[in-house]
């Protein structure tokens, strides 16, 4: 079974900075399309970035929620199988609970407009708790 154990999360004040860090196993994989979301009480679950691997061409491509563009960064250790979120400038507006979420697959790949606007992820991880304080 695919495993996703996340870390990282806290407390900070704001404009501040955390690392997420979300490591895969269970799994082998060649191309991939991971993201990251966030839920805040009562708020729908938001996409924050998301990072699709196309392993034939050797092509990553990263997206964002306009929200956190510039702020936010996602990533990915293929040595490692870990998928990471940078947040600098942070806000108290992104205090939530942060999920990794992934799709992995041994044949083919996804469309990089697939990866961006999905949802619905196969595996996910159990959240961490992201507070920032003005």
């Amino acid at each position: 079974q695919v495993h996703l154990v996340e870390s990282g999360g806290g407390s900070v004040q704001a404009g501040g900075s955390l690392r997420l860090s979300c490591v895969v196993s269970g799994y082998a994989y060649t191309s991939y399309c991971m993201g990251w979301f966030r839920q805040a009480p009562g708020k729908d679950r938001e996409r924050v970035a998301a990072i699709n691997y196309i392993s034939l061409i050797a092509e990553t491509s990263t997206y964002y929620a306009d929200s956190v563009k510039g702020r936010f960064t996602i990533s990915k250790d293929g040595a490692k199988n870990t998928l990471y979120l940078q947040m600098n400038e942070l806000k108290p507006e992104d205090t939530a609970v942060y999920y990794c979420a992934a799709d992995l697959v041994l044949s083919g790949h996804f469309q990089d407009s697939t990866c961006r606007g999905r949802a619905d992820f196969d595996y996910w991880g159990q959240g961490t708790q992201v507070t920032v304080s003005s």
